[in-house]
């Protein structure tokens, strides 16, 4: 019986022996020397690489970022209050990277792509590297198809093409944010996917965005990328890059992609606050030699990509917030050398009233021209250059009193098409609607309407056009252009319409 019982327990011991892994799971452990305003100091982890995932303990990570002979500097992604001198990391193998599945869309994430929402997990789908080389020459091709914003003072005159990166410089509260939401809504029928990234602002800022985004129905086709104010600065700096990978992912799959960056002055500040924790030596307003280089490996992955590659594109918006309106200061010239134009918002502008703030001679587009609907290039050809005139006219004439009738009419002219490119930012129109909108200003058919009564005129215009002469409208969207016999038929609309409303102030129905 004993004997059996040995033979047994021998056997079950044996076999657990033998389905046993018994092969050494070698890793890298690190001793902490220093932690700190967030940036941990670490001896022994000899082959870590930069940019890679350290593991702190209680679920909190950090970035390997110096890497030095006697210690490593790794800056703390999170809170980690546990970490103290003589504490063990431990390095993970991983590059950063964030996990991207079709099922992000609608959410709200952080650099890591834990979400913020409350909602269940990102499924598992691919992780996409936050830092990476961008395209090279041969897989892009030029910028050929507009990325309409709705705004008809952008589109306009300085319309952006699918790929192209625009900037949006100016002081704080001009407007814009404003202007990147409203190009976010204006998308809803356009095939685009967007990407907005959160930096260094107010928790209530971002829930306010993400509240009008809801209510418009704009989040079923957005992806929010969240680094708020309240967040450490490392998470702040790779913020932009966890936006890029995400675009990134949808690139791959052939699709049209805006990415918003708002904004990357907050963007150059979180990195100087990194690099002189970490010791780098600074030069200019105390910024790290590679501050360009931040931004310029950022913005160069935005692209537009040729059919062999799949023909994707990603069209990025970066922000910039000026201080009392210099344009030539550090971190904004770098940006403007970066970028394929500016759109350049003014507080002085945007003061009197005049929404979206965008300042003409400073305003361009390096780019989208090439992109841009031939219809909008006809009706909007001389637009820009005729209201730089009249804004120079209009600081010439407050010194004199006696005007000749051509310099009246071209500042009547002008006040009308200024005040036709006022425009709420929630309020897009489609480029037909644009088109139809500017070629009644700059062909002088509002020269007998009130200055005050513009925004009643085009209200009631468009809502007539669309009743009346919708096959206008469809003309323009087939040919992307105005036929000779269309405008024939839109200059008869204008008339009509205007001799219909004989008082020119014209009232809207309650």
């Amino acid at each position: 019986m004993k004997k059996t019982a040995n033979k047994k327990l021998n056997f079950s011991i044996a076999e657990i022996i033998n389905n046993s892994d018994l092969s050494a799971d070698i890793q890298t452990i690190g001793i902490v020397k220093a932690y700190g305003d967030g940036v941990v100091k670490v001896s022994g982890l000899d082959d870590v690489r930069a940019g890679e995932l350290i593991d702190l303990g209680n679920n909190q990570f950090g970035l390997a970022l110096n890497l030095e002979k006697e210690e490593t500097g790794i800056v703390v992604l999170g809170d980690a209050l546990h970490l103290k001198a003589g504490a063990t990391v431990k390095k993970t193998g991983e590059i950063l990277s964030i996990n991207v599945s079709d099922s992000i869309l609608g959410r709200t994430v952080d650099v890591l792509g834990r979400v913020l929402d409350g909602r269940a997990n990102v499924p598992i789908g691919k992780q996409m590297l936050l830092e990476k080389k961008a395209p090279g020459i041969m897989p892009r091709q030029s910028v050929s198809q507009p990325l309409h914003t709705g705004l008809k003072a952008i589109d306009a005159l300085v319309p952006i093409g699918r790929g192209q990166r625009e900037l949006i410089i100016g002081d704080r509260s001009t407007g814009k944010t404003a202007v990147a939401l409203g190009t976010i809504l204006n998308q809803a029928d356009q095939d685009v996917v967007c990407v907005y990234v959160c930096i260094g602002q107010k928790r209530s800022s971002l829930a306010q965005t993400i509240d009008i985004l809801t209510k418009n129905n704009a989040m079923d086709y957005t992806v929010i990328v969240s680094a708020t104010a309240s967040v450490s600065a490392a998470e702040q700096f790779l913020a932009p890059y966890a936006g890029q990978a995400v675009a990134e992912y949808f690139l791959e799959k052939g699709k049209d992609v805006l990415i918003i960056f708002d904004d990357l002055t907050k963007h150059a500040q979180a990195y100087r606050e990194i690099s002189l924790l970490l010791k780098r030596p600074s030069g200019r307003e105390a910024y790290p030699g590679d501050v360009f280089y931040l931004h310029s490996r950022l913005l160069e992955r935005s692209c537009k990509l040729n059919d062999a590659n799949g023909g994707g594109s990603i069209t990025a918006l970066p922000i910039i917030e000026t201080q009392d309106n210099d344009v030539s200061a550090f971190i904004p010239t770098n940006v403007i050398s970066i970028t394929d134009g500016q759109i350049y918002l003014e507080s002085d502008l945007f003061n009197a009233g005049m929404k979206p703030a965008i300042n003409v001679g400073l305003s361009v587009s390096r780019v989208g021209g090439a992109a841009q609907v031939k219809a909008t290039k006809q009706v909007a050809g001389t637009m820009k250059l005729d209201l730089a005139q009249f804004r120079e006219l209009q600081a010439f004439a407050q010194f004199s009193s006696d005007l000749d009738e051509k310099t009246k009419a071209q500042l009547d002219r002008g006040e009308r098409v200024n005040a036709i490119l006022k425009q709420g930012w929630d309020t897009p129109l489609k480029f037909e609607e644009e088109v139809v909108v500017i070629y009644a200003a700059v062909k002088g058919h509002l020269d007998s309407i009130n200055v005050d009564d513009i925004q009643k005129w085009e209200a009631l215009y468009l809502e007539f056009i669309k009743n009346s002469y919708s096959h206008i409208l469809k003309s323009i969207v087939t040919e992307k252009k105005l036929l000779d016999e269309t405008e024939k038929e839109l200059i008869e609309a204008i008339k009509t319409f205007n001799s219909m409303n004989p008082k020119l102030s014209l009232e809207v129905e309650e």
